[in-house]
C-alpha cells in the first residue's frame, strides 16, 4: 500500500505541475481546464480553487449514483487544485513563443505520465 499511496500522489503532483505548465503557455486547455480558469477569471478565487470546488462537487453528484470514492479520487480533486494554487500565481506567463510551446509539449507529456501513475496506482473505484 505506501508503494501505491507514493505513486498516487507523485501523480498527482505531476498532474498538477502538467497542468500549470499547459496553463501558462495560454496556448489552449482542455475543457474542464477552460471552466475552472474561466470561473477563476470571472468570479475571483484561484483557478486551483475552483479544481477542488467543481471536483467536489462532481463528487457529491456521485451519492445518489451509491458510488463510493476511494483516497485516489478525492485526493485527486485536493491536491491537483492546490499544486496549481501553488504553482500559477508564482510564475510568469512567458510571453516568447518557443518557450510557451515548450510548456505546451512538455506539459502534456507529463500529464500522461502523471495520468499512468495515478490510474496505475488503482486507489480510485
Amino acid at each position: 500500500m505506501g508503494r501505491r499511496l507514493l505513486q498516487l500522489y507523485t501523480g498527482l503532483v505531476l498532474y498538477g505541475v502538467s497542468l500549470t505548465m499547459i496553463l501558462l503557455s495560454a496556448l489552449g486547455n482542455a475543457p474542464w481546464d477552460v471552466l475552472h480558469q474561466g470561473l477563476s477569471r470571472t468570479v475571483g478565487l484561484g483557478t486551483g480553487t475552483w479544481v477542488i470546488i467543481v471536483g467536489a462537487l462532481l463528487l457529491l453528484l456521485w451519492i445518489p449514483l451509491g458510488e463510493r470514492p476511494g483516497i485516489g479520487t478525492v485526493s485527486n480533486v485536493i491536491v491537483i487544485g492546490l499544486v496549481i494554487d501553488l504553482l500559477l500565481p508564482r510564475i510568469a506567463e512567458p510571453s516568447e513563443p518557443l518557450v510557451r510551446w515548450a510548456l505546451l509539449v512538455c506539459g502534456v507529456g507529463l500529464n500522461g505520465v502523471a495520468t499512468g501513475m495515478y490510474i496505475g496506482a488503482d486507489l480510485g473505484p
